[in-house]
């Protein structure tokens, strides 16, 4: 099992849940995020002191927990379907899930998810 989590510029979230859907993916957690990526920062110069100034910008945070055979779909086709070509359309990140649980049943494995 893998976990993604996906961020993603909020407009995009809808065309991100029509695309999980379609690959049956059984949950999801979004979150509201703010964040920036290297060309938001701005380092300045004051009295000898470097000054850092980020500019956030609001995204959308996406967590899926998939089996491992439906990654790489699912990475070519947000890449495919969400990317506009311009700085800040998101990033995906890829973890390794040990182990899951459904707390309401107590299954585990591939079964929780």
């Amino acid at each position: 099992m893998k976990k993604l989590e996906i961020i993603i510029r909020p407009d995009r979230l809808e065309e991100l849940k029509m695309i999980l859907n379609s690959y049956s993916v059984g949950g999801m957690t979004v979150t509201s995020v703010m964040g920036c990526g290297n060309q938001k920062g701005d380092i300045s110069e004051l009295k000898g002191m470097k000054l850092v100034s980020m500019n956030l910008i609001p995204k959308i945070q996406a967590n899926i927990v998939v089996q491992d055979d439906v990654v790489d779909d699912i990475l070519a086709i947000v890449h495919e379907k969400l990317a506009s070509g311009r700085v800040g359309d998101g990033k995906v990140f890829v973890y390794p899930v040990e182990e899951a649980m459904r707390i309401r049943t107590g299954e585990r494995g591939t079964k929780a998810i």
